[in-house]
């Protein structure tokens, strides 16, 4: 259920700071963004599958991790991303 290559590419390359940037907050936060939409999507065609659904709550709970980080370091970048990724607070 992982997100694409091609597509996680273009992620990588809309939010890094560099071309191979995948180690700061915003990258990392836009990677698990993709990957609980995908998860999400899943979910909704197959409701049983419980594994799937930890996973979800596992990605979900580190993406509010990272929020959380950029936020007491950059309130700035923490607003930008919120608003370009459709996150709610």
């Amino acid at each position: 259920m992982p997100i694409a290559q091609d597509h996680k590419a273009k992620v990588i390359a809309e939010f890094g700071t560099k071309p191979e940037d995948t180690g700061s907050p915003e990258v990392q936060i836009a990677v698990l963004t993709a990957d609980i939409q995908a998860i999400t999507e899943h979910l909704q065609t197959h409701p049983k599958d419980y594994s799937g659904r930890r996973g979800l709550l596992a990605k979900v709970s580190r993406r509010r991790q990272l929020l959380d980080y950029l936020k007491s370091r950059s309130l700035n970048k923490y607003v930008e991303i919120i608003a370009k990724l459709g996150i709610r607070k």
